[in-house]
């Protein structure tokens, strides 16, 4: 039964380090071609001036969600607890507000609308962490 209860973090653990590693790795490794697609999307809105600040930020508030997803399922199955699989969602969540913010801001309601259901799973693994 333990098993069971310990799959459902797991899996979505998984699901959010495969998510913020890949999304955080290819900002790390074309860093310039994120930085002129967000330039671009924000160019007619208040966060204009903020893309050469925010992509660090994110960049670095993804990898580390990534991260600690991933290595959160590593101490779950060795039995050190849930504590960084716990920073790993709520990093993953953070980053899925702040992604959030810049779409509504962006005026990109379809694309803010897609992270729901991120945000959603980023949610329930805190909750299923915390069962």
């Amino acid at each position: 039964m333990k098993t069971l209860l310990l799959s459902a973090p797991i899996l979505c653990l998984a699901f959010l380090a495969i998510l913020f590693l890949q999304s955080g790795l290819d900002k790390v490794f074309n860093y310039k071609g994120n930085k002129e697609w967000l330039s671009s999307h924000f160019a007619k809105s208040p966060l204009k001036n903020t893309v050469a600040l925010m992509m660090p930020l994110i960049t670095l508030l993804e990898v580390s969600a990534g991260i600690c997803s991933a290595v959160g399922i590593v101490f779950i199955l060795m039995g050190e607890g849930i504590q960084i699989a716990m920073i790993g969602a709520q990093l993953a969540t953070l980053s899925i507000l702040a992604l959030f913010f810049g779409q509504r801001i962006a005026q990109d309601y379809a694309g803010a609308a897609t992270l729901t259901t991120y945000f959603i799973i980023c949610i329930m693994t805190i909750y299923l962490l915390g069962a």
